[in-house]
């Protein structure tokens, strides 16, 4: 296999190993074996085209050209020309696929839905990133710079993860990107050898005796070197996740919408594909997710409900695993719903936006029958449905047939206990919780003779006379120590009420959990209901035996307190009274929901309404920038600005140290300085394409640097007195004193300067060849530790990594 060959692969396997990274991110994760797969045969037409072999310019192209071909042929054949060459049609295609692609990203939670948009940005910012890596490393034998787009794959991706498995992720990464270095310090070593490097150190620091051969040790300055900014390297790739920016919403929420969650994927962000509830809160245009008309004579109950979080592990509530079934036409009666419960049944059609694609399926609670098209399936114990396969709720029409469950205070307080298997399940808290909690509870429910008085309190509690305020911007917090955090600070939005509510009832006894959805939206002069972003929320339900689980609502400012929760029972407004006629099409409106501007003595009495429009909600503000999130972009920017300078930099501090050193006054001082005065003139060759060759004599190395770079008459002297030096070191057995090496050196650095072109110049400084011998050191550095480990296939393969014999060019 020739050395081409071993780099690309080595390229494509770097690129894979970094793009495991996103696997979390996303599920399924079928999609990396389609990238793979891809990703092979684009690397296959770069070695194609490089044993042709064809310009290196065209050879990029050509791998362009046929990954757009591999795109078309995966993810638009239906339009493209015989299912391949890409037409107008399919590249509006993939238009519209990117254009989804990123709506998913915004409003989808880790893990997202495989979707067809998320898959094409994955698929081909793979195939973008391999074939930067492949030109860089292969095609213009550049490998270190092609560790930036690796990095930025990885940071990325774990700047958006955080799951148990994140060190993995960047182990494998840092190893595609070593393999790739090894590889291609190997390739490189075969074909010239390795740099002069003067003579090797002797005991008793006696001069050296001649050139280096190979059994000498290399110099230790660039083994010390490179250890330094190999740890440079590791370190930007563990501080580069952390110094990203929080990027708000959807899938890109690492935190969520959950009070007080684990960092990255929060509570309600983290366990099913909804809006970011403070995302959404937060947004300046209250746009339209939903559209609806029903019988219903009243709104103001009428919560859209997604899904139920029932697990509670101290640091976030999260929906259960459990088992789904096909969507019965009729769906089961509510659990723990009796005879004696008043209930009455509502029709109500739904419109979902064409733009909110998410997999649960928004129903009024509890829903005795749903009827839409596409791929659904039904989860009996939240009384869910959702998509199967991919299936969304975009552009989605359907009609739900729901219960209004109207129980009585006096039912309420006078349930039985529930059934053990509920009750043990649903009141279960983890010993992490703080005590606090549980004492909170009890001293808010004092004086309370049955389960629903203490609900009621805990209700008021933090609706009305607990000092609470709703506020969309507070943090969401993570750990155990934030439901203690916001129950002293005493402001948050609908999910800190939401979440510590129920956890203070698991705490009194009582079986609760979480819901997730919306409240009712606003009345349209039309007669339906808009439902928009500002509309997302959580609320608690608890478990009452004869009546089921429960709505009750502690956010202040938000939703309307159930009837059954209030000393008087209101009656619905002339206004809550939308026609039972469904429409087809309506335009969206910006208007907050009727909840928004009711006073906590108005929600008290019953008297705020159901969907009448109301002023926008002030706790919205919409985007602006933070002293955290300007930070964290300009050290970003900075980060970006310095790691493609490194080699830069220690090609200057190199150089510096070689020819500006102070070092003694002794022979064997004067002797150094000579010697790494030639070390740095060998380099600075090699920086401007005079490849290295240890073989020759200075004379004949200085003869070829003249020849090859074409050096003026007054470099060239430079450079054969610096020569005539290094003979006097290595070979005089009194070495007369030359004065000014450094200098001359200068000088032939200066016509190097002065006969290459402009990208000469700019490649020389910014990216210097002669940074090669840093993976050289990797190489020794990693062949030792292979060798420690005692794994004798490994010590055999990095054994024939160390540098060979160089050959004369």
């Amino acid at each position: 296999m020739s050395g081409s060959v071993r780099l690309a692969i080595c390229a494509a396997l770097a690129t894979v190993a970094a793009a495991c990274a996103l696997l979390p991110l996303v599920d399924p994760a079928s999609w990396l074996l389609q990238a793979t797969l891809l990703l092979a045969v684009q690397s296959g037409t770069g070695v194609a085209a490089r044993r042709v072999p064809l310009a290196r310019p065209l050879t990029v192209a050509t791998q362009a050209v046929v990954t757009l071909l591999l795109l078309t042929l995966v993810f638009a054949h239906e339009q493209a020309l015989g299912g391949l060459l890409p037409s107008p049609q399919a590249l509006n295609e993939f238009a519209l696929l990117l254009r989804d692609g990123a709506d998913d990203v915004g409003r989808y939670a880790i893990p997202a839905p495989l979707t067809d948009g998320i898959r094409l940005m994955l698929v081909a910012g793979v195939l973008v990133i391999g074939l930067v890596v492949d030109a860089l490393a292969v095609t213009y034998r550049s490998a270190a710079p092609a560790g930036l787009p690796l990095l930025a794959l990885y940071s990325v991706a774990a700047g958006l993860s955080d799951t148990g498995s994140d060190w993995l992720w960047f182990l494998l990464a840092a190893a595609g990107y070593l393999l790739l270095l090894l590889a291609e310090g190997r390739d490189r070593l075969s074909q010239w050898g390795r740099v002069f490097s003067g003579g090797a150190p002797r005991p008793g620091g006696m001069p050296p005796s001649g050139l280096a051969g190979a059994g000498g040790a290399p110099a230790l300055a660039p083994v010390r070197t490179g250890r330094r900014i190999g740890v440079l390297a590791l370190g930007i790739a563990l501080v580069v996740p952390a110094a990203l920016p929080s990027l708000d919403g959807g899938l890109l929420d690492r935190q969520g919408s959950g009070g007080g969650s684990g960092s990255g994927g929060g509570t309600i962000s983290a366990v099913n594909p909804l809006v970011s509830l403070q995302d959404s809160l937060n947004q300046p245009e209250n746009k339209e997710v939903l559209r609806y008309r029903t019988s219903s004579q009243t709104t103001q109950d009428l919560y859209l409900r997604i899904v139920a979080l029932d697990r509670f592990d101290g640091t976030s509530w999260k929906s259960s695993e459990r088992h789904v079934t096909d969507v019965p036409g009729q769906l089961p009666s509510p659990a723990g719903l009796g005879p004696s419960v008043r209930v009455s049944s509502i029709d109500t059609s739904i419109s979902a936006a064409d733009w909110y694609a998410q997999n649960w399926l928004p129903l009024p609670y509890p829903a005795s029958r749903v009827e839409i098209d596409g791929r659904w399936r039904y989860e009996p114990e939240g009384r869910t449905l959702v998509g199967d396969r991919g299936q969304t709720t975009r552009g989605a029409r359907y009609r739900v047939t729901s219960l209004l469950v109207e129980p009585t205070p006096e039912q309420l307080a006078t349930a039985p206990a529930p059934p053990s298997r509920l009750r043990k399940e649903y009141t279960e808290v983890p010993d992490s919780l703080p005590s606090v909690v549980a004492s909170t509870a009890r001293e808010v429910t004092a004086g309370a003779s049955n389960a629903y008085e203490k609900a009621v309190k805990l209700q008021d509690w933090f609706a009305v006379n607990g000092g609470f305020r709703y506020d969309t911007e507070v943090q969401s917090g993570s750990g155990s120590a934030a439901i203690v955090r916001f129950l002293k600070q005493k402001e948050g939005f609908c999910v800190h009420f939401s979440f510590s509510m129920a956890a203070m009832a698991r705490t009194l006894g009582i079986p609760a959990r979480v819901a997730v959805g919306f409240t009712p939206g606003t009345a349209q002069a039309d007669g339906s209901v808009s439902v928009g972003l500002k509309d997302a929320h959580a609320w608690p339900e608890l478990y009452f035996e004869g009546v089921g689980w429960t709505r009750f609502e502690p956010t202040p400012s938000r939703g309307t307190q159930p009837d059954y929760t209030m000393e008087q029972t209101p009656s619905g407004s002339p206004s809550d009274e939308p026609t039972s006629e469904p429409s087809t099409t309506s335009e969206p409106t910006a208007a907050p929901t009727a909840s928004d501007s009711c006073s906590l003595e108005m929600k008290k009495l019953g008297t705020c309404g159901g969907a009448a429009a109301q002023q926008p909600d002030n706790g919205a503000s919409g985007g602006g920038w933070s002293a955290t999130k300007v930070t964290s972009w300009s050290s970003l920017a900075v980060l970006l600005a310095v790691v493609p300078l490194l080699p830069m930099l220690w090609r200057r501090r190199i150089r510096t140290r070689r020819l500006d050193g102070s070092g003694g006054r002794t022979e064997q001082d004067a002797a150094d300085r000579i010697l790494a005065a030639w070390r740095e003139l060998t380099d600075s060759a090699w920086d401007f394409g005079v490849l290295p060759d240890d073989s020759l004599t200075s004379r004949r190395a200085v003869a070829r640097m003249v020849r090859i770079a074409d050096l003026d008459d007054d470099s060239a002297r430079a450079a054969q007195r610096v020569a005539e030096a290094v003979e006097q070191v290595l070979y005089a057995p009194r070495p007369r004193p030359f004065a000014g090496v450094a200098d001359d050196v200068r000088q032939v650095l200066a016509g190097f300067q002065a006969k290459a072109g402009r990208r000469e110049r700019l490649r020389a400084l910014l990216a210097p060849r002669s940074a090669a011998q840093l993976l050289w050191a990797w190489g020794q550095r990693w062949s030792a530790l292979v060798q420690r480990w005692g794994a004798p296939r490994w010590a055999r393969w990095a054994s024939q990594l160390r540098p060979p014999r160089g050959q004369g060019s």
